[in-house]
């Protein structure tokens, strides 16, 4: 197969001409790191199990895109399950991120020839990337699961590429050494101590904010903690785990509650927001109110529903007719944010439906019930990550906070 001509269109897609980075694309065999992929298939009613040697030119094509192949769907890797097999629940839970964001992120780290960097494993994509720009031996590649870590291993092998390679929980540490630069490609809730302790002095660490689209780079500082902010444009990572699959954190009863439950009904014609699908709207609410979870559902009829469910046992349901002769976008790839260039349809409006909220059973402490609230107050999405990125429990090194 002549992979080298989808990876060289990919490379001038991602990069421009001549960039060390677009020279790292251009020679990298990403089919190779992903020869299995769940992909959406709306008349299989789930996600489909791709083999790409059965259909080398769909492989090629898919490999060599700028998009995120999702690899594994709860606990089943793509590559332990037969090809065809239809997957109609579960979470993606490992996957090869789309090449673009891979190298914008290596860009906010300013990798730079010696540099000791730390990477996330998945695939193996973005480590192969970085082994390209630095060479094998100043990348380590980490990663919880046992079985990602040893495939990227073989498959990296394969061409040439022996960086060094571990089995580590990233967000409790100890970390395999000590770094120049430390990237993440998982997001966390809060920037782990592990990574201040490991991170040389003027070193930086980059990385994403569990449920938000922040991109979070940050330099170590002489006393041993870090200074940085987050970046203009927005992404997003799957969130660090320590087990097999994620965690449920919102009971089944709630969702059924969600569902079909009685709450208190408002009517509202203000349009109606999938939030997991705009990022100023989703990183504000989850520094907000952080542990909100979403679900939607597509009607024949173009309406839809949204479900908003907390773990103290909060809900919220609303339902919205598209207008007439609205555009409609078929449910599949996640939108671009609402209110960028792109052609992104506007939401429908509510239509005069109506919305149900139920309160939690539980209290819990709403943003101006923080002992903070009045640092907070009026502030902005960057003034807020601030105060919640600080590390939690004792302080990491030398009583230092991270600041952004």
């Amino acid at each position: 197969m002549d992979w080298q001509i989808h990876a060289r269109r990919l490379a001038d897609e991602v990069d421009r001409p001549g960039s060390r980075w677009g020279a790292a694309v251009a020679d990298i065999p990403r089919h190779l790191l992903v020869p299995r992929w769940y992909q959406r298939d709306q008349a299989a009613g789930g996600r489909v199990v791709r083999d790409g040697a059965a259909d080398p030119e769909a492989w090629l094509a898919t490999a060599y895109s700028d998009t995120t192949l999702v690899t594994r769907v709860g606990a089943l890797h793509a590559d332990d399950a037969e090809p065809g097999t239809v997957v109609t629940s579960g979470v993606s839970t490992s996957s090869s991120t789309e090449p673009g964001l891979v190298v914008g992120m290596y860009r906010h780290a300013e990798l730079t020839d010696g540099c000791r960097t730390l990477v996330t494993t998945g695939t193996g994509y973005g480590t192969a990337l970085a082994c390209h720009r630095l060479g094998s031996d100043l990348v380590t590649s980490v990663d919880i699961d046992p079985y990602l870590v040893a495939s990227a291993t073989d498959r990296l092998a394969s061409f040439g590429l022996r960086p060094k390679t571990a089995v580590c929980d990233l967000t409790q540490g100890p970390l395999p050494g000590q770094y120049d630069r430390i990237v993440s490609t998982v997001s966390v809730p809060a920037i782990p101590a592990a990574w201040l302790k490991a991170l040389r002095p003027g070193g930086r660490l980059v990385t994403t904010i569990t449920g938000t689209g922040l991109i979070l780079y940050a330099d170590k500082t002489p006393d041993g903690g870090a200074l940085g902010r987050t970046a203009y444009e927005p992404a997003s990572f799957m969130g660090a785990r320590q087990g097999d699959d994620y965690e449920e954190t919102v009971p089944a009863s709630v969702w059924d509650e969600a569902k079909y439950g009685d709450g208190e009904p408002s009517v509202s014609r203000h349009l109606l927001v999938f939030v997991p699908e705009t990022w100023s709207v989703r990183s504000m609410l989850q520094l907000h109110a952080p542990g909100i979870e979403h679900r939607r559902r597509w009607y024949p009829d173009r309406g839809h529903t949204v479900w908003m469910t907390h773990p103290d046992g909060s809900w919220a349901r609303a339902h919205a007719a598209a207008p007439p002769g609205s555009p409609h976008r078929v449910p599949g790839r996640p939108a671009p944010p609402v209110g960028l260039p792109g052609g992104h349809p506007r939401p429908p409006q509510l239509d005069g439906r109506v919305a149900r909220v139920r309160r939690p059973r539980h209290h819990h402490p709403r943003w101006r019930d923080h002992p903070h609230s009045r640092e907070l107050a009026g502030r902005s999405v960057a003034h807020l990550t601030r105060f919640l990125l600080r590390p939690r429990g004792p302080k990491p090194c030398s009583g230092a906070q991270l600041l952004v």
